[in-house]
């Protein structure tokens, strides 16, 4: 998805607002994303403080903070970009039951898990950085639908 998709999706509006994006992109573009890249936001445990964004380029993995309200500074964003040759990926892993999917894995410290949907952009997310990492190409981040299964 890309920053502007993950902000309409934010868990609370004052997480993702107008001021918070612009700093948050800023960062991105700063540290070779193309404006309105691909990214993964982990919103944490406490969105309306500080969420991380991750995001995939040909150089490397942007790893960048967003801190939405810093006192008397407003939202403020500080990031880096991690070589391919570096990142850290631990495993992945997948279970499937019926017509449900669970995906988690940790990627630079960020645990990224989801149930169905969110498992499946999950897999799309990861399918990029391994193929970064392999030095393919960097594949298209849209989510193929889902497999048809029928529950029994």
């Amino acid at each position: 998805m890309r920053l502007s998709d993950w902000g309409a999706a934010a868990p609370t509006p004052t997480a993702a607002g107008s001021k918070v994006l612009a700093v948050a992109d800023a960062a991105l573009i700063t540290l070779g994303a193309t404006p309105e890249s691909d990214c993964w936001v982990s919103w944490g445990d406490d969105p309306e403080s500080r969420w991380t964004i991750l995001a995939p380029t040909p150089a490397g993995l942007i790893l960048a903070h967003v801190r939405v309200n810093v006192p008397q500074e407003g939202p403020r964003a500080a990031g880096k970009l991690v070589r391919w040759s570096r990142v850290q990926l631990g495993e992945i892993s997948a279970e499937a039951q019926g017509a449900h999917r669970v995906v988690s894995a940790t990627l630079e410290g960020t645990i990224l898990r989801g149930v169905d949907a969110d498992a499946d952009a999950i897999g799309a997310f990861l399918q990029v950085v391994l193929a970064a990492i392999d030095g393919r190409a960097l594949p298209d981040l849209a989510v193929p639908p889902a497999p048809a299964i029928e529950a029994e």
